[in-house]
């Protein structure tokens, strides 16, 4: 993968309602920033890869869009450090 300078990047843990996980990532899809989402096994049920140029814009992608996706209950954010 070409490596972007000067964005923030995070991976987002979703826990959703019982078999609501392929809602959830075409919703996820649709939201800019976010670049990729899958369904996965064990503790969480979605993860998937946002990407901004500031950690206030990650933030805001997270709290006011991500969260506010129907059957989302949680989010676990882990921005990536170089």
């Amino acid at each position: 993968m070409k490596e972007e300078h000067h964005l923030f990047r995070a991976v987002l843990l979703i826990n959703t309602e019982i078999g609501s996980e392929s809602d959830v990532i075409k919703n996820l899809m649709k939201i800019k920033g976010v670049q990729n989402a899958y369904p996965c096994y064990g503790v969480y049920d979605v993860i998937a890869e946002i990407k901004h140029k500031t950690i206030d814009g990650l933030k805001e992608i997270v709290t006011w869009q991500v969260r506010k996706i129907d059957n989302v209950r949680s989010t676990l954010t882990m921005i990536i450090v170089k």
